[in-house]
């Protein structure tokens, strides 16, 4: 199995940093990163070998985004969406799932893929939505609603999405799952990107105008409500991984910045000593390493928990939104103190360190939220609020 290292080697990851800055300057999306990544085969990292992958599990992928989040966060970040997607296919096959193994094959064919999930004001998430999806006779279904936070919408080809048939499942409601494909009708992406950070995701809202999915690519329908499906397993498990792995990426370039701050910033009042001997500033990057020290474990261990088909029960939830929760917040503080060791420079726009800044607020809004984590950790160990 390769390493991360050598999947993205120095070279590229160098030509990938050398871009983000402009990408974020100009609000722009990351097209040349998308074309270097694909033609290096990084969107087939999941893929199975006999269909031209890596065959890579869940802790490989999360080491690899890791890195190159070190690089070009919102890359990382957009390119997260099409990997929650194979992800979610291989952790489905892994475990005798074989509903999504389309989604593989046409990775492997290059196709892209992006999650057309959230939607303004649905805190229910996946188990609930106000996009209807209206059955039509041939079995197809047609999605009208509006989806905020598309990341990668410049760049799909294949939009997973989902919506509500308020019909469905005897009037009580059903949730249909399915992914529409870029050159069909009905979808709009509205250029309204223009945000703090994470400019070169393109996090686009996309309007749903009617848009038709066959049959063939109609792949689950649940019912409205919590439930332990698999592909809801499967989706949780990648995307707040993967989410902790690139927000800890963001968090570990700031600390690398922060500590070469600090051994090249001088104190006057010390007689110009290097700030690496002010025991204030040396307090502060010891802070942060062992909050560093602390997460990259965590995620690699709930990460190889996923491949090796762990039973964690009731309690997996609990460890994924807590694991996603903690990582955000976590790379937050290492930002802050990055920030903070390296004084003034990095208040000034056009810096690393002010980018990165401003790119890792961007992890309190991905769910699960603070206020879901805690509110789905809490029912895990007291039962549900009575009443």
């Amino acid at each position: 199995m390769k390493t991360p290292e050598e999947i993205l080697p120095d070279a590229l990851l160098e030509r990938l940093r050398g871009r983000a800055a402009g990408y974020d300057q100009n609000n722009e999306f990351f097209h040349e990163d998308l074309e270097e990544l694909a033609a290096a085969g990084y969107l087939k990292l999941f893929v199975p070998e006999s269909d031209g992958g890596f065959g890579l599990g869940l802790e490989a992928v999360a080491a690899v985004q890791q890195r190159l989040a070190t690089a070009a966060p919102a890359t990382a970040l957009a390119v997260n969406m099409h990997l929650v997607w194979t992800g979610v296919a291989q952790v489905m096959a892994a475990r005798g799932d074989d509903s999504l193994d389309f989604v593989l094959k046409e990775a492997g064919r290059g196709e892209v893929f992006a999650f057309g999930i959230s939607e303004a004001g649905n805190d229910s998430m996946l188990f609930d939505s106000g996009t209807t999806a209206e059955p039509l006779p041939d079995g197809s279904y047609k999605f009208t609603g509006r989806k905020i936070f598309t990341s990668l919408s410049r760049g799909w080809t294949r939009l997973g999405t989902f919506g509500k048939d308020p019909a469905g499942r005897s009037g009580e409601g059903e949730l249909v799952f399915g992914f529409l494909r870029r050159d069909e009708p009905g979808h709009e992406t509205l250029s309204d990107w223009d945000t703090l950070g994470m400019r070169a995701s393109a996090s686009n809202t996309t309007l749903l105008h009617g848009a038709v999915v066959p049959p063939e690519r109609i792949f689950r329908k649940l019912p409205v409500g919590p439930n332990q499906d698999l592909l809801i397993f499967a989706i949780f498990a990648c995307f707040e991984t993967l989410l902790a792995a690139v927000y800890t990426g963001v968090a570990q370039r700031a600390f690398t910045l922060g500590v070469q701050n600090v051994k090249r910033r001088v104190s006057a009042k010390h007689g110009g000593r290097s700030f690496a001997q002010d025991p204030d500033i040396r307090w502060k990057v010891a802070d942060a390493a062992l909050a560093m020290d602390g997460i990259a474990p965590q995620i690699s261990s709930i990460a190889r928990d996923v491949d090796n088909r762990v039973d964690h029960g009731a309690q997996w939830f609990p460890k994924l939104v807590g694991l996603k929760s903690r990582a955000t917040e976590n790379a937050r503080y290492v930002v802050d103190l990055a920030i903070r060791v390296t004084g003034g420079s990095s208040y000034f726009r056009g810096s690393e360190m002010e980018r990165l800044y401003r790119d890792v607020l961007a992890g309190i809004f991905h769910p699960s939220n603070d206020e879901s984590a805690h509110n789905t950790v809490a029912n895990a160990w007291l039962g549900p609020l009575e009443g």
